[in-house]
């Protein structure tokens, strides 16, 4: 007995950590996206003579804002995330009306999708995931039984998504809204919604997403280019068809760091959409494995933290751990899918990797909130300090 008192005042005593797991592979993830940055990018910012380093300080720079805010999220207790969930859907509706307000929103190449902050433009739909994943999370614990039992459980967060989506195809952005539905509708499934009533909505959605994608030409091409891009490969098919080539370049191996030549301006969007393509040239296989397996290892750790949370009851810390999983193994499972012809062309970055602001910097936040769940996880809030329940009336 003596002997184990001290071992339980010594667990009691230390000091919280953050997750090892979560913070090696993000950590080894930026690395690679800093590096391979660094390497898709000096011709294109020679292009736009803005010097040879500017994405690449850019993105550092990003990365740098992101890691301060990931840390500060480390003292925001969960029960501050959950009290203003209710608010979050509000607070991504405003965000996304922000982009069509004459001098706040910014159009490039023929897109409103981001904001204007002065020193930089800001993508909203990055906070959007996760302001969208906090609210659905908070309506998972309110109602939780309704969602379990019944239909118009389901309903009321997938209308809430819908307004959202629909403000995105204004933009427009299909592969964000695309993004979105999966998310909410694999945290709806992962909190007990019935798989049956969820195909049920999904069918009768399904020919409305056709007709959308139809509406504008370039996403009708986009569909169907994928399929085979080598019929067009000078035009519809330009981007996949350089991407395919740079990844059979790569083979094993890779022709090696900075010897890529498809980035010299052969194939559009090296250092955004397509730098999968260029790892796997420069890389080869095996480059690509360990990308995966980087991804795979980040999410997996989200998913367990997810079901563990699930386990001692804490609803809320499950269904965002849930929510970002699915929202990092999706987005990079698009990315890679992209680069590799699987899927449709997407303006989808690979998370951490591919060079830009809005999603490094939300990417960074996203493991900042995991970080924190693990950590209440570990170390259970005093039951003096928790907040009461929230009334079931609320939304």
């Amino acid at each position: 007995m003596a002997a184990v008192l001290p071992a339980k005042l010594a667990k009691v005593n230390r000091q919280p950590r953050p997750d090892p797991t979560l913070v090696m592979s993000s950590i080894a993830l930026a690395m690679l996206g800093l590096v391979m940055v660094c390497s898709t990018s000096i011709s294109i910012a020679e292009s736009h003579g803005v010097g040879p380093l500017y994405f690449l300080n850019r993105h550092a720079f990003f990365l740098l804002l992101g890691s301060v805010a990931a840390a500060m999220i480390w003292f925001v207790p969960l029960r501050t995330m959950e009290r203003f969930s209710p608010l979050m859907a509000f607070a991504a509706f405003g965000l996304l009306l922000l982009v069509f307000v004459p001098g706040i929103g910014v159009r490039i190449n023929g897109a409103r999708r981001w904001i204007n902050l002065g020193v930089s433009t800001f993508q909203v739909v990055e906070l959007v995931k996760l302001f969208v994943i906090m609210y659905v999370a908070g309506y998972l614990v309110r109602h939780q039984q309704s969602v379990q039992t019944s239909l118009s459980g389901i309903i009321k967060p997938l209308a809430v998504v819908t307004v959202l989506v629909g403000l995105l195809l204004m933009q427009p952005d299909f592969g964000g809204s695309v993004l979105l539905i999966g998310i909410v509708v694999g945290m709806l499934w992962l909190g007990g919604a019935s798989a049956g009533r969820l195909a049920g909505i999904g069918l009768i959605a399904l020919p409305l997403l056709v007709v959308v994608a139809q509406l504008e030409a370039y996403r009708l091409k986009r569909l169907t280019t994928f399929l085979n891009p080598w019929a067009d490969p000078f035009n519809d098919g330009f981007q996949l068809t350089q991407a395919l080539i740079a990844i059979g370049r790569g083979e094993w191996f890779g022709v090696g760091l900075g010897d890529s030549v498809q980035k010299l301006f052969y194939l559009p969007e090296a250092h955004t959409d397509f730098i999968v393509a260029v790892i796997a040239e420069e890389l080869g296989f095996a480059g690509l494995v360990v990308v995966i397996g980087l991804f795979a290892v980040l999410a997996g750790r989200a998913f367990r933290l997810g079901l563990a949370a699930y386990e001692a009851d804490k609803v809320y810390a499950g269904s965002v751990a849930y929510g970002i999983g699915l929202w990092i193994s999706l987005q990079a499972g698009v990315s890679i899918g992209v680069n590799l012809g699987v899927l449709p062309t997407k303006g989808l970055t690979l998370p951490f990797v591919s060079s830009g602001g809005s999603s490094v910097l939300m990417s960074c936040i996203a493991v900042g909130v995991l970080i924190r769940i693990a950590r209440e996880m570990d170390y259970p809030e005093p039951a003096s300090r928790k907040r009461s329940p929230n009334k079931a009336g609320q939304p």
